[in-house]
C-alpha cells in the first residue's frame, strides 16, 4: 500500500509539473509569479526531464529514478528560494517547490521502503526514555523550561522568519480585522490547554512532554480524558492562532504541516512506545479515547453519565 501511494504521488507530480510548464509557456502572469525574471527555456531544458519525466518514470515503477527526481527537486527548491529572497520575485514558484520537495521526500521513502521512517527523527536526545527524576518540583521545572523553549522557537522565532519571507516574496494577503481577534482568543485557549496538559503530565505521570523524559505512568486524567494527546492539539492550535494574529497564511500552513509531521512521523513511534510500556492499559485507553476528537460514549440504561469509564479516567495507571 505504501509503495502504491508513493507512486500515485509521482503520477500527480508528473501531471502537475506538465500542467505548470504549459501554463508558464502560455500565461505571462503565471510565468512572472513562479519564475520571475528567469528564462523559462533555460530552466525547462533541465526541469522537464529531471522533474516531470523522472517523476513519470518513478510512477511507472522504476524506483531508481527516485535518485534523480529527489536531488533535483531539492536543488531547484533551494535555488528558487534563494532567488526569490534576493530579488523579491518568483515567490509562488518557491512556495510550490517547497511543497514539491516535502512531497517528493515522503513519496520517495514510500517507494523505496513502503513506509515513512519516522523513527529516524527520534534518536539521540529525542529518543524515548523514561524520566529519571520522580520528584514533582524538578519535573515541573523541567517541563516549564521545555514549554518556554518551545514557545520561543516554534511560536515566535520561526513564525517571525516566515512572516519576513512572506513579505519578501510578496505573498502577503490582507485578512479581515476579526481574524487577529479570533486568533488571540484561540491562542489563550490553546495555551491554557497546553499548560494544563503539561501540568497533568508532570504531576500525574511523573514525566515531561519530551520523549527524552517520558512519564513513568500512563496518564488518563485531566485533558487526557478527552483526547489522547492534548499537547499536540494545543501546539497546533497555537501555531494557527499565531498565524491569525500576525495575519500570515503561511504561518497557518506551517502549523498545519506541523500537525501532519506529528501525525504521520512522530505519533506511530510514540504509540508503539506507550503500547510496549503500558500494554493492555494503554490499549484499553486508546480504544476508549480519541486521538484528535473526543469520542461520544453511550450511557447504559439506569447509569449516570459520570459513572464507570468516567471514574476510571480520573486515575493514572502505574507502569508495569
Amino acid at each position: 500500500m505504501g509503495v502504491r501511494l508513493g507512486r500515485l504521488y509521482f503520477v500527480a507530480q508528473a501531471l502537475g509539473g506538465a500542467v505548470w510548464w504549459v501554463a508558464v509557456v502560455v500565461s505571462p502572469p503565471v510565468r512572472q509569479a513562479t519564475l520571475g525574471g528567469l528564462d523559462p527555456l533555460q530552466v525547462g531544458v533541465f526541469d522537464v526531464p529531471l522533474f516531470v519525466l523522472a517523476s513519470a518514470v518513478v510512477a511507472a515503477g522504476v524506483r531508481v529514478a527516485v535518485w534523480i527526481v529527489a536531488p533535483w527537486t531539492l536543488l531547484v527548491t533551494a535555488a528558487l528560494a534563494a532567488y526569490a529572497t534576493w530579488t523579491a520575485e518568483a515567490g509562488w514558484g518557491a512556495v510550490l517547490m517547497i511543497g514539491a520537495s516535502a512531497g517528493t521526500i515522503a513519496a520517495s521513502a514510500l517507494v523505496l521502503s513502503g513506509r515513512l521512517p519516522g523513527e529516524r527523527l527520534l534518536r539521540g536526545p529525542f529518543a524515548f526514555r523514561t524520566a529519571r527524576s520522580r520528584d514533582r518540583m524538578p519535573l515541573l521545572a523541567q517541563t516549564g523550561s521545555q514549554i518556554l523553549l518551545f514557545w520561543i522557537v516554534f511560536l515566535v522565532a520561526i513564525p517571525a522568519a516566515i512572516v519576513w519571507i512572506e513579505q519578501r516574496w510578496r505573498l502577503h494577503a490582507a485578512l479581515p480585522p476579526a481574524v487577529p481577534v479570533a486568533g488571540l482568543a484561540l491562542l489563550a485557549a490553546a495555551s491554557a490547554l497546553g499548560l494544563w496538559s503539561a501540568y497533568t503530565m508532570s504531576t500525574r505521570g511523573t514525566g515531561t512532554p519530551l520523549p527524552s523524559a517520558m512519564p513513568r505512568r500512563l496518564v488518563v486524567a485531566g485533558p487526557y480524558r478527552i483526547v489522547r494527546n492534548p499537547m499536540a492539539s494545543a501546539s497546533i492550535a497555537q501555531g494557527v492562532a499565531v498565524g491569525m494574529i500576525v495575519g500570515s497564511w503561511l504561518v497557518v500552513v506551517y502549523a498545519v504541516c506541523g500537525a501532519l509531521v506529528w501525525h504521520l512521523l512522530i505519533r506511530p513511534s510514540e504509540e508503539a512506545d506507550l503500547a510496549a510500556r503500558f500494554g493492555g492499559d494503554y490499549q484499553a485507553y486508546r480504544a476508549r479515547v480519541g486521538l484528535w476528537l473526543p469520542r461520544l460514549r453511550r450511557t447504559a440504561p439506569g447509569r449516570s453519565a459520570t459513572s464507570g469509564p468516567e471514574r476510571s479516567a480520573r486515575s493514572t495507571t502505574t507502569a508495569p
